[in-house]
This record gives structure tokens, sequence and C-alpha cells, in this order.
């Protein structure tokens, strides 16, 4: 059997937020997400969201009582602890660095030339979780 190619991500990070419809409004303003699908929840809320980027893609919903509480706390809940981060690939990281800080964003890394290459920094969104914002391309 031929290998199959493709241009999308075979890793597609889940993430939750309070407000997932600000959160999601606030990814695509800063960091130049596009909505792919959203999927409207009871009490305005998100059931389930996919935004891209190039060719990669995360998901997002709003928190609910569905979620297991043993498994999955958000960064307010335990002193804005990561214990994983999310990287993006991007051509100007100077562009989105200046609007990640107009829009509020916390930076934990301030914008630098990495030594492995690339140009980047990390900040935390409006509910803390942890992004890695830079030009490395791995790929």
């Amino acid at each position: 059997m031929p290998e199959r190619t493709t241009t999308h991500s075979t890793v597609v990070p889940g993430m939750h937020y309070r407000n997932a419809t600000d959160a999601i409004e606030w990814l695509c303003r800063v960091f130049g997400f596009q909505t792919h699908a959203v999927y409207a929840g009871p009490g305005n809320t998100i059931m389930h969201a996919e935004l891209t980027l190039g060719s990669g893609m995360i998901m997002l919903g709003s928190v609910n009582e569905k979620m297991p509480e043993r498994h999955m706390k958000l960064p307010a809940e335990v002193g804005g602890a990561q214990t994983r981060g999310v990287s993006l690939i991007v051509k100007d990281a100077d562009a989105i660095y200046a609007r990640a800080r107009d829009a509020g964003a916390t930076i934990v890394e301030d914008l630098e030339n990495k030594p492995y290459g690339g140009r980047g920094f990390a900040c935390l969104d409006p509910e803390g979780h942890i992004w890695h914002v830079g030009t490395y391309d791995p790929w």
C-alpha cells in the first residue's frame, strides 16, 4: 500500500477555557488562527471548536461539568503552572509579539533570536495557557 501523504497535522492539541468564545476571538485576532468549526453549547458555551493556523489545528471548548477534574485543571486552578505548551511556527514573530503585547498578553519569554535558529517569544493568553511563538521551523 502506498504511503499516504498529507499537509495536515497529525497531532492536534486540545484546550479548555472558562470563556471559550472570548478565547477564540483572542486567538484569531492575536495569533492569526482561523475558525474551522465552532459548535455552540448550552448557556453561551462552546461545546467544540477547531481553529487552524497554516496546516496545524487546535481544538478547544468551554469548561463543563463533564471535564474529568482529576485529570484536567486550568492554569489558574494550579497557581498558573503548565504541564505542556503549544508552539506556533509563524513567518513574522515580531508582528505577533506586538499584537500579543498590545492585547494584554503576559510575556513570559521576551522576543529574541534563538541559539538553535529562528526568532521567538512566549506568552500567556488571557486564561493563562502558555504559547511559544517563533519563526523556527523544525521541519
